[in-house]
């Protein structure tokens, strides 16, 4: 059976560019070279596509993390797929692993462009990405399937702007502490956990830089809990549930405790009953289910000292590193790194490129 050319996706013009090139980077150095030919494609932050070179792909970006270089040679992109610039060689991919996190990569924006193009690929369709991507939407959902979500409400960028002191009424009503998020970004970036008022206007403002849709949500208190989710044979399986533990020194899971410190460590699988943890697989499993997920979610969860289990989102491209949370969990339900990424492939090829499914 010949190898199916499979394109490795990276970058893109989110604050999340660096996230994907390291998840990129594991991708192609574990995939099956057997079943897979895989070649490496960035999107810079400009929003330029192109062919990187597997052995040295990345220039240093922000925080000294990888980044996809400007210039690298460029591609076209149409609903044909990929094509070299100037020369006009067409480049055939059966498989787009497209591992953009953030706007554009991760919220149906990329999933449009592969179903014009009748390109399969890994991952969420288009709106239970979208949908998955955007809390303020996610949240009802979550909701109306029964499973527990933390008190909040959406802020949206006219209405601070129009007025803001009735906006940050609304904040004090709800009651300190409150995390104060962008209603669609990842990796924690523009999330303020906010104890004081005096810290509102700030963590308000920081958000909106990232979204003009805001999140604001009363501070749970609860251990930090992750369960997988992943398709294997046309059926989504919960792994085993992990714990995420924070460093003392860290307010909570932010950007520098996810990337750059090395203070977090994770226990998996982690240290709580059978009935908690087939609570939390249960919980997870509807909510990739009822968004309409495919392929593969993280979904994390606040478990209180009352046993209450609360999600909190599910990431349908969740960090892919060997060191990652995801893999750590399937590497403890007996699916190695390698092993994830093949049931990934495997099932986008069997899936309908159509919009409707």
């Amino acid at each position: 059976m010949s190898r199916k050319k499979v394109a490795v996706i990276c970058g893109g013009r989110s604050n999340e560019h660096e996230i994907s090139c390291i998840s990129a980077r594991g991708i192609i150095s574990s995939i099956d070279r057997n079943l897979f030919d895989p070649i490496l494609v960035g999107v810079t932050k400009g929003g330029h596509w192109v062919l990187l070179d597997e052995t040295n792909p990345f220039v240093a970006g922000e925080d000294s993390l990888p980044a996809v270089p400007e210039d690298a040679p460029r591609l076209s992109t149409d609903i044909n797929g990929f094509t070299k610039s100037g020369t006009g060689e067409p480049i055939h991919v059966d498989l787009a692993f497209s591992y953009i996190h953030g706007a554009y990569g991760e919220d149906g924006s990329i999933q449009g462009f592969f179903e014009m193009a009748g390109i399969p690929y890994i991952g969420s369709g288009v709106l239970a990405s979208a949908v998955a991507m955007d809390k303020t939407f996610a949240k009802p959902i979550y909701a109306s399937l029964g499973l527990k979500v933390a008190p909040g409400f959406t802020l949206v960028q006219r209405d601070w702007i129009k007025d803001q002191k009735r906006e940050i009424g609304r904040i004090k009503e709800l009651g300190l502490p409150v995390f104060i998020k962008p209603a669609r970004s990842g990796s924690s970036r523009g999330t303020s956990k906010v104890t004081s008022e005096t810290q509102i206007i700030t963590a308000v403002e920081s958000a909106l830089e990232h979204d003009p849709r805001v999140m604001v949500e009363s501070a749970i208190v609860g251990r930090e809990i992750e369960c997988g989710i992943l398709e294997i044979d046309g059926s989504p399986r919960a792994s085993v549930v992990g714990e995420i533990q924070i460093h003392p020194s860290r307010e909570f899971y932010d950007f520098q405790a996810k990337y750059l410190d090395n203070l977090t460590t994770f226990e998996v699988p982690a240290s709580i009953s059978e009935e908690i943890a087939a609570k939390v697989k249960d919980a997870a499993l509807r909510a990739f289910i009822g968004l309409g997920c495919e392929g593969l979610a993280r979904v994390d969860f606040f478990l209180t000292d009352t046993g209450e289990v609360i999600i909190n989102e599910l990431n349908t491209l969740p960090g892919f590193t060997e060191k990652s949370v995801f893999p750590m969990l399937w590497q403890a339900s007996g699916i190695s790194y390698k092993e994830v990424i093949t049931h990934l492939c495997t099932s986008a090829l069997q899936r309908s490129t159509s919009v409707i499914r």
